[in-house]
This record gives C-alpha cells, structure tokens and sequence, in this order.
C-alpha cells in the first residue's frame, strides 16, 4: 500500500515508498543506529526535500533514539541556531544524506560544535541491516523526539515529545478534521516543521494512508503546482500558512485554473501565522 509520493519538480513523479518500504527501511536505519548508539541519545537530522527524512526519523523511533528534526546548513545564522540546539541537546551525531554530508564538510569547518560531529548517512544503506533490528522497550511515557523553536526571537528552545503525546495529538487531529482510511493528503509543508511533520507525515502514517509531497521551494516557485497535485490525486487534507493561500490568488492565472479540479478537498487547513478572513475569501473567490 502507497505510503508517500515524493514529486520532484513538484509535478513528476520521483521516489515513492510503501508502506512495506517504509518498514524495511526504517529498520535498516534502526539497526545502524542501535549497532552505534544507545538508546535515548540524541542524532540530528540533516536532510534535503525528499523521503530520505521520513525513513530516517521513523528509523529513530525504531531504534530507541530521540531524533531532533532540523534542516542542512545553508548559511551562517543558519549555522549558529544548529550549534545552539546541538549544544543544548548535547547532540554529537548527524544522519544526513550523501550529498548533504559532502557539503556539510565544507560548510562546518570553522564551527567547532558541528564540525566534530559525527556525520552518518542513510540513504545508502542495504536493507539486509533490517534483519538485525531488535524492538527497543518502549512506552507511551518514552521520549520520542525533541522539537525546537525556530530561533528567529532567540536561542531556540527544545519541548520534549514522547510517545504518547504523539499518539494523543494524532488521535485529536484526525477527530477534528474528520480523517478516515479514505483521506488522501498533498502537501509542500517542510518535514522538520510541526505542521509538516505532524499533520503531513505523521498523520498519514496514523491513518495509514497515501501522501503526495512536494518541496516548499517547488510551490513558491509555482503555487499552482500544489493545487495540481490536489486536483491530480484527488487529496482530501492540504493546507499551509495564510501566505499560501494569497500566493496563489496572486500567482495563478485563468488558464491554469482551468486545468484544476477541486472538488475532492475536504479539508484545507490554514495555521502557523496569523489566518486572515479576507485572504480565505479571496481565494476561496478566485
């Protein structure tokens, strides 16, 4: 059963994982990380848009290990909030990609904190590792990731989620947006994000259902390649930030318009700023 659809270009098909997929994957990583860390340590994750993310994070829960979503180094301010979290977690280890880990090395190197970093990736890794997974022993009280601030009004500050707050939250979500077995989601929504991460991964795989993602670059770039997607596999649940929204009344033309099909979008959600009723009633006209 299709799990994600990684869109590249935010409209042709890339990578696509089932379930089965996901299940050997994730335990081809769990069994790396349990063969070199103990269980409750803290890796960072550094990945590129894509499904490498997704596979990583869950390989995490599978191994026991406290992931901390974050997003490569891209420039110096960017730099400087990894080092905080790095330091305030006391994270001494980086899954990452090939590519990534290529780039990191150069970027890092006279950042003490992440240049000492053990940098490990994980989208090679044979899926032969799968067998030598052991289930850790967990609960719903068991530290599942940490979950930092942006660090845009300061050092950016880590909440603790567990097991069961996951659980908890993805029950509350699926009741309030009435998502069933036959909900369908799309989404352009960065992964390392709470509403990416909770809504658009973690909900799906609650549901255990398919998700069509995109990068965020992809729809800034061309808002109409996120309403495509909807209309193209008839997605139930997508939305995004306010902004989103206003992008495409300004960004879409007529012509484009022409080519969508919105009627199978039950759910268009709108958070993570502040939601303005002129810009839903804009778009919701357009």
């Amino acid at each position: 059963k299709l799990a994600f659809t990684y869109l590249v270009d935010g409209a042709t098909e890339g990578a696509n994982l089932t379930y089965e997929d996901l299940d050997i994957q994730a335990r081809s990583v769990a069994a790396m990380l349990q063969s070199t860390l103990k269980q409750g340590e803290c890796p960072l994750l550094f990945y590129p848009p894509g499904l490498e993310f997704i596979t990583a994070f869950c390989g995490c829960l599978y191994a026991g290990v406290v992931a901390i979503p974050a997003y490569p180094p891209r420039d110096n301010r960017s730099l400087l909030r990894l080092q905080a979290i790095a330091k305030d977690a006391g994270a001494t280890v980086a899954l990452t990609t090939e590519s990534v880990m290529i780039d990191m090395d150069r970027r890092v190197a006279q950042h003490d904190t992440l240049a000492s970093f053990q940098r490990r990736p994980t989208d090679n890794l044979s899926t032969d590792l799968a067998r030598q997974w052991k289930q850790p022993a967990l609960n719903s009280e068991s530290l599942a990731f940490l979950q930092y601030t942006s660090g845009s009004t300061g050092k950016p500050k880590g909440v603790k989620v567990s097991h069961g707050n996951i659980l908890h939250n993805q029950r509350m979500i699926k009741g309030g947006f009435g998502h069933s077995e036959k909900t369908i989601f799309a989404s352009w929504l960065p992964l390392f994000h709470d509403m990416g991460l909770i809504g658009n991964m973690l909900q799906p795989l609650y549901l255990g259902i398919p998700c069509i993602l995109m990068s965020s670059a992809a729809f800034i770039q061309k808002p109409f390649r996120w309403l495509h997607a909807i209309s193209r596999y008839k997605a139930t649940t997508s939305g995004g930030p306010n902004f989103a929204y206003q992008l495409c009344v300004e960004k879409i033309s007529e012509a484009d318009k022409a080519d969508l099909d919105l009627s199978c979008w039950k759910v268009a959600f709108n958070g993570a700023e502040p939601v303005r009723a002129a810009t839903i009633e804009r778009f919701f006209a357009a």
